[in-house]
């Protein structure tokens, strides 16, 4: 896979806090340059994302519960609506991860169901199960789980928690969701061979900072 191929799998990643303006706009830029699926910012981001890529074959992609995943169903599904009438095409939720460790899965499923809802077909949803906190197991259920609640896409990480996207995370992802659902690998994948092997493990989207020098085939760092 080339890195012009691998580009359309990419969401062009800047969620630090301290994130301005001028970067955002360079980001959005280099989304349209390039041809990247998306670019992923914060929420207060959207309308200008939305505004600049109007243009654009490339997306817009903000984050829901960001980064911990533990505010409530309600402000999730408040969110949810707010950024895609503010110009969001895909919203990436962090499942409540308090409650999968409880072993809530209830709780876990409804939460997700929510923001699917909200979303009503109009943004693509991805449910971020931050992978670095979680067993095997919890993994597994967690994947099944955001399935069952009839999410898109799962995604490993914030890049906020522990822990890296592997391989085997990956592998053990798209086998538990099946081919009908994405699997998005995020958090240190910062060059082109790392990037291959996400999409060799069952990948079908990459969340990354570095995606310019993913695709020329250098070495990144961030996100």
């Amino acid at each position: 896979m080339t890195g012009a191929e691998l580009a359309r799998m990419i969401d062009h990643t800047l969620l630090k806090p301290e994130s301005t303006r001028e970067q955002v706009e360079t980001l959005c830029k280099e989304a349209d340059e390039h041809g990247f699926a998306t670019v992923c910012v914060n929420p207060t981001w959207v309308p200008l994302c939305a505004e600049l890529l109007k243009d654009s074959k490339a997306g817009v992609t903000t984050v829901i519960g960001f980064p911990l995943g533990a505010t409530s169903t309600f402000t999730k599904t408040a969110e949810t609506r707010d950024v895609i009438a503010s110009g969001a095409d895909e919203v990436d939720m962090v499942m409540n991860i308090g409650a999968m460790k409880s072993g809530d899965y209830d709780l876990v499923k409804r939460d997700i169901e929510a923001v699917v809802q909200a979303a009503n077909g109009q943004a693509v949803t991805k449910v971020i199960i931050e992978t670095g906190f979680l067993t095997t197991e919890e993994k597994t259920k967690a994947c099944m789980l955001a399935k069952m609640a009839g999410a898109d896409f799962v995604k490993t990480s914030t890049g906020f928690g522990p822990g890296c996207a592997t391989a085997e995370d990956i592998q053990l992802m798209r086998e538990t969701v099946g081919p009908d659902i994405g699997v998005k690998a995020s958090a240190c994948v910062r060059d082109l061979d790392t990037a291959r092997k996400m999409v060799a493990a069952g990948a079908t989207r990459i969340g990354a900072s570095a995606g310019v020098k993913i695709i020329k085939g250098e070495t990144g760092e961030g996100y």
